[in-house]
């Protein structure tokens, strides 16, 4: 506050008048020009009467207040951005950028044509230790269900979590296997999958445990659950939204297993107008939003 009160006086050439512009009594605009005076050792003003003008030392030292003034103000946005930036870095798993993220994605840009999004794909597990190392700014993960032991879930801990949707998890049968109502009707061997850190995978791993016969085989696309399962050999674990989006072979039997909540995560305090915004274009999605 001491370099205001000194551009104040060095602007108004009178401590009565940096004083009401400063909304401070004369006498604290006094004391703090002095305690700066007897701080930098130095006399910045010439005292002539009522004026105050600047000593040859007081012109250069205010061209450094300025600038401490200004970079400390950059700072403050830095730290607590206000304005919208160049590039949002947003991550999602690969059903919800297929399914949900199209709509979404083109009305924020027509909301904001400069902000450039940078989209990165991952598991819920990986997007969430991106958000977590500020290698992306936000993501849309599936959040673990409560009753399923998840040894990694402190990582929430310092993450806030608004959320989005609710989404189905289902079970994808061979066309030529029968309807089941429980594991135990499974008659195939293997459960097709993405990576571990896929929470539908685990949300499925769970259900299949208890029988002790299907083991699980992990593959790299939605497309390749679909390949696996129309093999006859295997059932797959599909969100509803990628299901409806894609071309299955004949009829396929599905088993809806439960749902699945998508939060929008990002660091605590440091969800900025930028991720605010895409918060509400994804709540203004047409896909079925969270309770």
């Amino acid at each position: 506050m001491s370099l205001e009160i000194f551009l104040a006086v060095a602007e108004h050439t009178s401590v009565t008048r940096a004083a009401m512009a400063a909304d401070r009594a004369p006498s604290n605009v006094t004391n703090r020009i002095r305690a700066l005076e007897e701080e930098l050792g130095v006399e910045l003003f010439s005292r002539e009467g009522k004026k105050m003008t600047l000593t040859r030392e007081g012109r250069l030292f205010r061209s450094y207040a300025s600038r401490l003034i200004a970079l400390g103000e950059e700072a403050r946005r830095a730290l607590k951005p206000t304005h919208m930036p160049d590039t949002l870095r947003v991550g999602s798993m690969e059903s919800t950028a297929a399914a949900r993220l199209p709509q979404v994605l083109q009305a924020f840009k027509l909301a904001h044509p400069n902000v450039s999004v940078r989209l990165t794909m991952g598991s819920s597990e990986e997007l969430t230790r991106a958000v977590l190392a500020e290698e992306i700014d936000c993501a849309l993960i599936a959040s673990m269900p409560a009753d399923i032991v998840e040894p990694r879930s402190d990582l929430l801990d310092d993450l806030e979590a608004a959320p989005i949707y609710h989404e189905e998890v289902l079970i994808v049968l061979p066309a030529s296997h029968p309807a089941i109502t429980a594991v135990a009707d499974v008659r195939v061997a293997c459960l097709a999958a993405l990576e571990p850190g896929c929470t539908y995978r685990r949300v499925a791993e769970q259900w299949t445990r208890s029988a002790g016969t299907i083991t699980t085989t992990e593959v790299s696309s939605y497309h390749a659950i679909l390949a696996s399962v129309a093999a006859g050999d295997a059932i797959g674990v599909v969100p509803r939204s990628v299901f409806d989006l894609m071309d299955w072979p004949g009829e396929v039997g599905i088993y809806p297993l439960r749902d699945v909540e998508t939060l929008l995560i990002s660091r605590k305090g440091e969800r900025s107008p930028a991720i605010a915004n895409l918060h509400q274009a994804l709540l203004g999605n047409p896909g079925r939003p969270a309770d």
